[in-house]
């Protein structure tokens, strides 16, 4: 935990050169905040020296947990400090919805804060976003969580065509990975007519598939400039498809990586529901993209244009915005409520069911029809072509039951506490997915802020047991965790 708020403190102190550099008048606030947060870190470091390093998976599940909110408690004083989001709930909010790369955010018109805020609002994306890589890579497979056993046969081990043996190291090539991306697309976005302060928030907003802007409108801003937004498309592809394959990429080994099922199935879904929303929008909701956004280069590339950038920030989590979409068609409305439970790629940045686990809960639904016929036969799961062992089919299946049953109890809450019914499914959803926008009045061109007070610290759970696969933050509260055997 020490490590994590010197970690944090750090990023803390380049947003306040940022904030000098731009002289917006919150330099000596984030400056204090990140002295604040330096010297908490400081002393839990010298007051747990000389302590066993030595982790069981029990102190594993305490530590992600408690590491997720402890950067987000220490967060939130850039903007406490400053005044930029007074008040406890709502500054927490927007804080964790930053390290949970949701996107959700309470505020109301985000182009009046200073720019070293703005920058730190992008920063809390971005860290989130590397911790989840060595989440998915490094951590999860070795606590077992939700299936994600099988993604360890893709990171770090002692084979040859594994990453590399040490965690550490694996962890480094990615983050190297990570931050190419984002300094490419940096430079794209600034090449395409970007300013370089709104081109380097919104990399680190996608390739962490985050979603925070630094315009009200967020990418609608640039609907006028279409070269923008593929880029924007483009990079939350990379984001939501899992990192390893990246580096297999970059080490030439393409076939490695269009031989990947799950990558196979995660290009497929975003052409197909690409395509099916096109041509929704184009037949069907032509009123309310000529409306509200300019269509220079017509109304067929326009249509395919949003239909392609929403799609692919939904089903990525990103959340990022260049049309309302509950405001196309009642049955687009419904699609996109049910893309919210897609996710990205196992060991990416995308936050979700994952569809990895998709693809494995299809495959055992279907061969419970050959199970039944033949049933003594053993017929197992296969991924990539290797058996998947029933522990890891079960798991994933009670991943999946988990998830369903804090959606529904989290739209209760939702509900119980005044939200309409489309609000509370939506809420909860999305917050669940770490997707952003919303149905009813959480819609993508609203925001947050009409939540009650308990509803923000509601959702804040839901954002962190949803980005920490649910088992990591879920066992906490089981009496048996806490018992000494």
């Amino acid at each position: 935990m020490g490590s994590l708020l010197l970690f944090n403190g750090g990023f803390m102190l380049i947003a306040a050169l940022v904030s000098g550099i731009y002289d917006d008048g919150a330099t000596l606030d984030i400056t204090l905040a990140a002295i604040c947060t330096l010297l908490l870190g400081i002393l839990a470091m010298f007051y747990t020296r000389g302590h066993s390093k030595e982790v069981q998976r029990r102190e594993g599940y305490i530590i992600v947990t408690l590491g997720w909110l402890v950067m987000s408690l220490s967060g939130v004083m850039p903007y406490i400090f400053s005044g930029a989001i007074p008040g406890m709930t709502n500054a927490f909010f927007e804080t964790i919805s930053g390290y949970t790369t949701t996107g959700a955010s309470i505020l109301d018109d985000i182009e009046v804060l200073p720019k070293g805020i703005l920058f730190w609002r992008s920063l809390t994306h971005w860290i989130g976003g590397m911790g989840i890589i060595v989440l998915a890579i490094a951590i999860l497979p070795l606590l077992g969580i939700g299936g994600m056993q099988l993604f360890s046969a893709e990171a770090p081990g002692p084979n040859t065509d594994k990453l590399h043996p040490r965690i550490t190291d694996t962890a480094k090539r990615l983050w190297l990975i990570y931050f190419g991306y984002t300094a490419a697309e940096t430079l794209l976005l600034s090449i395409a007519g970007m300013s370089f302060f709104d081109a380097i928030n919104h990399s680190m907003a996608t390739l962490s598939t985050g979603g925070f802007s630094t315009k009200n409108a967020s990418l609608a801003y640039w609907s006028n400039q279409p070269l923008i937004q593929y880029i924007v498309i483009f990079f939350m592809f990379l984001a939501g498809s899992n990192f390893v394959l990246s580096y297999f990429a970059f080490k030439g080994k393409i076939q490695r990586v269009l031989r990947d099922e799950e990558f196979k199935f995660y290009g497929i879904i975003m052409v197909i529901f690409t395509l099916a929303t096109a041509l929704v929008v184009y037949f069907m909701a032509n009123f309310e993209i000529s409306d509200y956004y300019p269509m220079p280069f017509g109304l067929a590339e326009s249509s395919f244009r949003h239909a392609l950038f929403q799609v692919v920030a939904v089903i990525t989590t990103t959340g990022f915005v260049t049309a309302d979409f509950t405001a196309w068609t009642p049955f687009l409305t419904v699609f996109f409520f049910g893309l919210m439970f897609i996710g990205g790629s196992a060991g990416s940045t995308a936050g979700g069911i994952k569809v990895m686990r998709h693809i494995l809960i299809i495959k055992n639904g279907l061969l419970e029809f050959k199970r039944t016929l033949h049933p003594s036969a053993i017929i197992p799961v296969r991924f990539n072509n290797k058996t998947v062992s029933e522990h890891i089919v079960y798991n994933i299946i009670a991943f999946f039951v988990l998830y369903m049953l804090l959606f529904i109890i989290g739209s209760l809450v939702l509900s119980f506490l005044g939200l309409d019914f489309v609000s509370a499914i939506g809420g909860a959803a999305s917050s669940l997915g770490n997707v952003g926008p919303a149905l009813g009045d959480l819609n993508p061109v609203s925001n947050y802020n009409s939540l009650p007070m308990m509803g923000k610290w509601w959702c804040s759970f839901l954002m962190l047991a949803g980005r920490l696969e649910l088992f990591t933050v879920l066992i906490l509260f089981n009496p048996y965790f806490w018992k000494k055997v």
